[in-house]
């Protein structure tokens, strides 16, 4: 077997392929036990509070995969997301996060690379607000993605290296977005710019 040399520019996306897989392979076991519910409902089984935290932590679940397989799986650059996937993944966030997002997506949808460093996006700004507090998505030639907030953490030095992926140091695991929001702006061609302030921050691409 002959080996051809891949370019940097053509590797495959192993951290977004993985992401899709694991995203892929959990929605069925969760339907399964959304499924098992249902049948226990139907059964005549007095519902209690054991069932309706299992129910609750079911759809928190797919909740985040929803969001997840978006905001971490593979995006090509000329593949779009349909407005309903890409509605429904928002409303998910919503539920399970302190955010009110406000996103009009556009009836055909979004381009599914900027949609993804929308999400990305909205995972940094979370991290800043720990209060929860409001974030708004504007989509066009540029992106802007602005957070607002009675508390503002803006003490994170990986807000400082967002148009700098090559600089950015192995964050926690709760701060991964950072590095993908960066290196996947620089895969598409696009410089993150972060504005900060005391109750305000915004990220354009």
């Amino acid at each position: 077997m002959h080996l051809v040399p891949v370019k940097d520019d053509a590797k495959p996306d192993m951290a977004s392929l993985l992401a899709s897989r694991i995203c892929h392979d959990l929605v069925s076991p969760l339907g399964a036990i959304a499924n098992g519910l249902e049948l226990l409902a139907m059964s005549g089984i007095a519902a209690g509070p054991e069932l309706a935290l299992i129910s609750e932590s079911v759809a928190a679940a797919n909740d985040r995969i929803r969001f997840f397989r978006i905001a971490f799986g593979q995006a090509h650059t000329d593949q779009r997301i349909a407005r309903s996937d890409l509605q429904a993944a928002i409303d998910a966030q919503g539920r399970t996060s302190r955010l009110a997002i406000d996103w009009t997506v556009a009836p055909d949808g979004a381009e599914r690379g900027p949609a993804k460093l929308a999400l990305l996006a909205i995972l940094c700004l979370e991290s800043a607000m720990p209060r929860g507090g409001k974030v708004s998505v504007e989509a066009g030639g540029q992106w802007r993605v602005s957070g607002q907030s009675e508390m503002i953490r803006n003490d994170n030095p990986l807000w400082a290296q967002l148009g700098a992926p090559d600089l950015i140091d192995t964050p926690p695991p709760a701060l991964i977005q950072f590095v993908l929001l960066a290196s996947e702006a620089r895969r598409l061609g696009r410089d993150v710019k972060a504005e900060i302030g005391a109750n305000r921050i915004t990220l354009s691409f």
